[in-house]
């Protein structure tokens, strides 16, 4: 089986980027977005997280985007400076062939390059069980269920968080290695 290919995204890649996203919207919990963004918004983000100076990334396979991953600023207050939080998603038709696990092991990679010290995944509905395997096998664990914070085609969502460190994790000081 190839491997896939993974690259900084660009402007171009966002009509697929869009196509995949689309079908996690309207038909999946794990985004809990319900109006699927258009290519234009996708682009929006993507240079939003890349002027960030975090990673974007997109996986081809046989030369068509076979999913994308970003991380993002868990959250703007400065004390989560260090903490990123990742998404991936995969084309559901492309789903076991490694690529979501080579995404993430890219962020993984790039984002500890970066000095980032925690990495956290916030994933939608606790019976996705293809996401939280992906995580553990990336050396993530579980630390918190939300139960019931969303509600999505017709039910309530929990979301599962789960965390690895980067690097040296919490064991040194930020500068410190």
């Amino acid at each position: 089986m190839p491997k896939p290919l993974i690259r900084d995204a660009a402007a171009r890649d966002m009509p697929a980027v869009a196509g995949i996203y689309r079908g996690y919207v309207l038909d999946g919990l794990a985004s809990f977005e319900t109006d699927p963004p258009s290519a234009g918004e996708m682009d929006l983000r993507r240079r939003g997280i890349q002027r960030a100076g975090l990673p974007y990334y997109v996986a081809e396979l046989d030369g068509i985007v076979a999913g994308y991953a970003y991380a993002g600023r868990y959250r703007a207050r400065t004390a989560y400076r260090y903490t990123v939080e990742d998404s991936i998603y995969v084309s559901p038709d492309r789903g076991g062939r490694g690529i979501g696990l080579a995404l993430l092991s890219a962020l993984v990679e790039r984002c500890t390059a970066l000095g980032y010290r925690q990495m956290l995944a916030v994933i939608g509905d606790s019976a996705n069980d293809a996401s939280i395997r992906l995580h553990e096998k990336a050396g993530f664990r579980k630390v918190g269920l939300l139960p019931s914070v969303g509600f999505k085609l017709d039910r309530w969502v929990d979301s599962v968080l789960m965390q690895r460190p980067l690097g040296p994790g919490d064991t040194c000081l930020p500068g410190d290695s």
